[in-house]
């Protein structure tokens, strides 16, 4: 309310022989800033053209045309503002003033904004890394690291825009972060099956598949003896990339090379007896 009642008193006080003019500047200014934003977008687009020249990282190109961009804006309005006639003084006082009171009120922007900076410069993951926050079990690809706010796109096309501090302030699965992920599968088997059978199919699967890496370094084991089955596991080394696609189809590899062989997955199975009252309980 003061900074109104500032500037309505700054109005009146212009004298009327004046007022033509003052209302000149006001739409010269306008003009300006019209033309103004085109040229800070040109700037932008110059700047991010340079930075993909060099090979700067996805993340740190999103974050500083953010900064680079509300900067300019800001230089631009206090330029035009000083051009119509308002003091300089005033343009600060009126800047420091809004400055505390947005402070107060966006102290949540203020800590997103801090963990803005320490991303960048910790880099946990970057633009293009799958990751998941396990606060609010957000999880996606990374495709922009701003001011603010990062967003991930999730795997059935949706966008997730999330606070900054809340990335920092949880938990966070960063799943691409290596160019190999371990692929580890289990399967329970019947105990009447026959165990270094099923044990072999796995093995001969690893080394078929063309997209399990470093075979000498898988392995086949027996990882627990359930209640109706014989837990087997096999581990091994796929790229990234395929994990889940290899998953899937040595899944659907296992099941079948089972049952060519007679090896049996059981399934839980109830049953049911009847008891026939006898008749005196009946009477």
């Amino acid at each position: 309310m003061d900074v109104i009642k500032e500037a309505l008193s700054w109005l009146n006080n212009i004298p009327r022989d004046s007022m033509l003019g003052f209302l000149l500047r006001l739409v010269l200014a306008l003009i300006v800033y019209a033309v103004g934003t085109k040229v800070i977008a040109w700037l932008c687009r110059m700047v991010k053209k340079h930075l993909l020249k060099y090979g700067t990282d996805e993340a740190a190109k999103s974050f500083l045309m953010s900064i680079l961009k509300i900067s300019l804006h800001i230089l631009l309005i206090m330029t035009l503002a000083a051009q119509v006639g308002v003091d300089r003084t005033s343009i600060a006082t009126v800047l420091a003033s809004a400055g505390v009171a947005v402070s107060l009120a966006l102290k949540d922007g203020l800590s997103n904004f801090a963990s803005g900076l320490i991303i960048m410069f910790l880099r946990p993951f970057s633009v293009g890394d799958y990751i998941i926050e396990h606060g609010e079990n957000n999880e996606g690809t990374v495709e922009k690291i701003e001011l603010y706010y990062t967003t991930l796109a999730t795997t059935d096309s949706r966008k997730v825009v999330i606070p900054n501090s809340l990335l920092t302030g949880n938990c966070i699965t960063n799943v691409t972060a290596a160019d190999k992920r371990r692929l580890e599968i289990k399967v329970g088997i019947s105990y009447d099956s026959d165990l270094q059978k099923a044990k072999e199919i796995l093995r001969q699967l690893i080394q078929e598949d063309p997209e399990l890496m470093d075979q000498e370094e898988s392995q086949i084991y027996v990882d627990s003896l359930g209640d109706s089955s014989v837990v087997l596991g096999m581990k091994s080394w796929v790229k990234t990339e395929e994990f889940w696609n290899t998953k899937w189809r040595m899944n659907e590899r296992i099941k079948e090379a089972f049952d060519a062989n007679g090896i049996q997955i059981p399934y839980p199975q109830m049953d049911l007896r009847i008891q026939e009252v006898p008749r005196e309980i009946k009477k």
